[in-house]
């Protein structure tokens, strides 16, 4: 199997993902993928079974909308068929990838409480591969209004079962709270992945999550796995982030994933833009870190397949980030009343692209 190269090649006159780009942002409800046909879709695997990952951390502000937001539309990026579930009442998802804010469109509300079904609230997005189950402030009321319920706790996983057989991946992400909305997440989906900051508190709102999940295993989701963690928003120069490192290696093993997400200047701003990084600035470290997440998780679920394979050769362009991007990267980090404090402190100046 041929390796997923650390960056795609750039065609000199033509934005390498414009091959992906899909029609304007305006959301079209049971839209099916443009190559999709007899159960198969163009570069992707002949039969399709999702597997559903819920991004879930209790705590807040450790990056998991922007894990799910950036995974979901590198898993796109590679040609496999991709759903994103917004189950935040904040929809940050949705705002993040161009969907403006309407109480009338078909969302994540509307499929909970039985309004319309998972293949009705379907959105499109920017990335032809990428399909989006918006949220809406509405989202919070599900608390309270399925309260007494029957079958509360399954009515994600029902909405989603017959949406399966059309994606490669489910990317569902849960809201920074253990309530009902996390709990039909976590029973709809097959595996966790866990985002955290390499820091004291962060170990500990872990252990609560993990605690949780056992739960979930022994009353309503046996099947449920830890898919990993990934370290977020991550600095490895501080000691403190080597130990915690250190720490979550020896609990977690070979469920820490290699690849770290470090903080970066583009991840931030993309959102304000309602694209994805890799939308945004392909060649930054928040893009190729995602990327390189998302080529973990391929591997470990569908080794046989070959990602950007297609695009492994175009005209020999360079992977190399290019001159004129960095420095625009380190002048957006660098600015004059930056600059003038780490000059008076004796700082180096900080190389995003090291």
């Amino acid at each position: 199997m041929e390796s997923w190269p650390d960056t795609l090649p750039i065609d000199s006159n033509q934005n390498k993902y414009d091959s992906l780009v899909h029609a304007p942002q305006s959301g079209i409800a049971n839209a099916g993928f443009p190559h999709y046909a007899d159960g198969q879709v163009s570069g992707s695997p002949k039969k399709l079974m999702a597997r559903i990952i819920a991004v879930a951390n209790q705590k807040g502000g450790v990056g998991k909308t922007t894990t799910a937001i950036n995974l979901a539309a590198s898993l796109a990026a590679a040609k496999l068929n991709t759903l994103l579930v917004d189950c935040d009442p904040q929809s940050n998802s949705t705002s993040g990838l161009g969907l403006a804010k309407d109480p009338d469109r078909n969302s994540t509300y509307k499929v909970l409480v039985g309004e319309c079904d998972g293949a009705g609230a379907l959105q499109a997005t920017a990335l032809e591969y990428l399909r989006l189950l918006p949220a809406h402030k509405n989202l919070i009321g599900v608390n309270f209004e399925l309260v007494d319920a029957e079958n509360r706790e399954f009515r994600l996983r029902d909405a989603l079962t017959p949406l399966r057989e059309q994606f490669n991946f489910i990317v569902i992400d849960c809201p920074p709270a253990l309530d009902l909305l996390t709990l039909n997440s976590l029973v709809a989906a097959d595996t966790v992945l866990i985002p955290m900051q390499a820091e004291y508190f962060a170990l500990e709102g872990v252990s609560e999550l993990l605690d949780t999940i056992e739960r979930i295993r022994a009353g309503l989701n046996p099947a449920l796995e830890i898919e990993g963690v990934v370290l977020t928003m991550f600095d490895e120069r501080t000691n403190l982030a080597q130990q915690v490192t250190a720490e979550l290696k020896r609990f977690f093993g070979e469920k820490l994933f290699a690849t770290s997400i470090p903080r970066n200047v583009r991840l931030a701003e993309a959102p304000s833009h309602g694209k994805p990084v890799l939308l945004y600035d392909e060649r930054s470290r928040g893009a190729e870190s995602y990327l390189q997440l998302a080529k973990e998780i391929i591997a470990k679920h569908m080794p046989d397949f070959q990602a950007f394979a297609a695009a492994a050769g175009v005209d020999g362009a360079s992977s190399q980030p290019s001159e004129g991007n960095e420095q625009e990267e380190k002048q957006v980090v660098n600015a004059p009343r930056w600059r003038r404090w780490r000059d008076r402190n004796k700082l180096v100046t900080i190389d995003l692209k090291g």
